[in-house]
């Protein structure tokens, strides 16, 4: 079995009829602290904040290991105590934050990349591999645990938030979830390091993993309310609190579930990270994936009307603008700040990743309220995102690239679609009001110019009127802060689903 980067999930399908008997059971591991190894900064806050939203789900047996607490002989107890406490039907969720790693493979001819990839615990040396081996999961070791569980007709469901070895094209300044290769051969630290080598994934009934991104992406630790966070943990906490459950019914779908996480890995990521199911496909039209509340019948108080601010937005924003005489407003925010650089004229995201160029104290402000804008419009799409594409994905583009972006048909009446450019200004796309065809909007053969540094492409879905904010759009030049004060007093705590397309462009690669 290969752990798919950040986050692996080994979901179990719940039917409608099991849904009100079955119990969950969890186990949650979050390790910042590597004595080792690089330390990381935001995977006890996933682990904890899983956590909590689990609790608050009705979850009541929950095992969780921190730090220190996370070795292996305790968590194989723990995981032996919720399958032993589980019966037919039940489900176990199994989460992981911390380094994720590879090695040459156990058992010959067993993986086609020949390693193995490996959960890393504090006690694991890998200049003593061979002495500290034991304070290692293998993935084979998971498919024996799995195993084990599905032989009593237990459902799984394993989040795993580690990191693979692919590439990233953009710029970086925060800490990925990877921790070096170990080179050398290893012996199996376990009977089960072996004999797991021989259960493939399609050999479990009901297992079903997420990973954060592709194997051609790495998955790092990005800002999330000003704090180094997994942006697929942070997106599942959040589902399970209740803003994945779309109809209300008290239950997490597949296709729910897989919508939401999709949605918000790529808001909150800034499209660093494309989340992958396994399989692919549900296996049912009405796959369950869990119940979010006391028994599944109870649903968990959602965030439907609530206002951004009550959500944890604020009308301003954290920025380091040394040397710049400018006096700016809305600025202040808590957290990991942006940063301009008044001399060369370029503005950094908290991940470090360009999001201008040629920035000068005439155009700061108009980016200052661009991105507090962005973050109020994320707030609305962790609510409640809507869906938008970009093709081919990448993490950065070239100048000349052409590429296409399409916003789908919705539910709703009315949507509006516009690009918030890296210069602050509000480009209007498309306006579907409602009495006109609703269809969906295509840019077909989009090129990429000047300026550079990062734009965002929003469609915005709602049965509320739009007009206002139609002939606000339709104006010359429209500026963000304009923007922001009529979604406000429009859009801010109604059904609004909101959906973001960064756009990260240089002039070469």
């Amino acid at each position: 079995m290969m752990l798919r980067g950040v986050l692996l999930s080994a979901f179990m399908a719940l039917t409608a009829s099991q849904t009100a008997l079955a119990a969950t059971r969890a186990l949650i591991i979050g390790i910042d602290a590597y004595p080792h190894e690089v330390n990381l900064e935001g995977a006890v806050k996933d682990a904890q904040d899983v956590a909590g939203a689990l609790q608050k789900a009705g979850i009541a047996e929950l095992l969780t290991f921190y730090d220190t607490q996370a070795r292996k002989d305790d968590i194989r107890a723990g995981w032996n105590k919720l399958v032993s406490d589980s019966q037919a039907g039940d489900t176990i969720i199994l989460t992981y934050a911390g380094h994720g790693s590879q090695m040459p493979e156990l058992v010959a001819g067993d993986e086609e990349d020949g390693l193995d990839e490996f959960l890393q615990l504090p006690g694991f040396d890998r200049a003593r591999a061979a002495e500290t081996e034991n304070e290692i999961i293998v993935d084979n070791e998971l498919n024996a645990w799995f195993s084990e569980a599905e032989a009593r007709g237990v459902r799984v469901l394993f989040v795993s938030d580690s990191c693979h070895s692919g590439g990233m094209s953009r710029s970086f300044t925060g800490k990925t979830r990877l921790a070096p290769a170990v080179t050398v051969k290893l012996a199996p630290p376990s009977e089960e390091a072996s004999s797991g080598a021989a259960i493939r994934e399609a050999n479990f009934r009901e297992v079903t993993m997420l990973a954060a991104s592709l194997e051609s992406q790495p998955s790092p630790e990005v800002i999330i309310e000003g704090e180094p966070r997994g942006a697929l943990s942070w997106s599942f906490a959040r589902a399970v609190e209740g803003a994945a459950d779309r109809n209300g019914d008290g239950k997490i779908s597949r296709v729910e579930l897989e919508d939401y996480v999709f949605a918000n890995v790529k808001h909150q990521s800034e499209a660093l990270q494309v989340p992958n199911f396994t399989p692919q496909l549900p296996r049912s039209a009405d796959e369950l994936m869990l119940p979010i509340g006391a028994g599944g019948t109870a649903k968990v108080e959602g965030q439907a009307g609530k206002k951004a601010a009550e959500l944890g937005w604020q009308d301003r924003l954290a920025l380091d603008a040394g040397g710049a005489t400018a006096t700016l407003q809305h600025v202040g925010g808590s957290g990991v700040p942006y940063r301009w650089d008044a001399a060369s004229g370029v503005f950094y995201t908290p991940n470090g990743d360009v999001a201008g160029e040629h920035v000068d104290d005439k155009s700061i402000q108009g980016v200052v309220d661009k991105f507090v804008l962005l973050d109020f419009l994320k707030v609305l799409a962790s609510r409640n995102p809507g869906e938008v594409s970009l093709a081919p994905q990448k993490d950065i583009y070239a100048k000349g690239d052409r590429i296409a972006f399409e916003a789908p048909a919705s539910r709703y009446h009315n949507m509006i679609v516009f690009n918030l450019a890296n210069t602050g200004e509000v480009q209007l796309l498309d306006v579907q009001a409602e009495g006109t065809e609703s269809h969906v909007f295509k840019l077909t053969d989009l090129e990429v110019v000047e300026p550079f540094g990062a734009d965002h492409l929003v469609a915005i879905s709602t049965n509320e009127p739009i007009d206002a904010i139609a002939a606000l759009l339709a104006q010359k030049r429209v500026d963000a802060a304009d923007l922001l004060q009529v979604l406000l007093s429009r859009l801010d705590g109604t059904d609004t689903a909101v959906a973001i397309q960064p756009l990260y462009t240089r002039e070469k690669l």
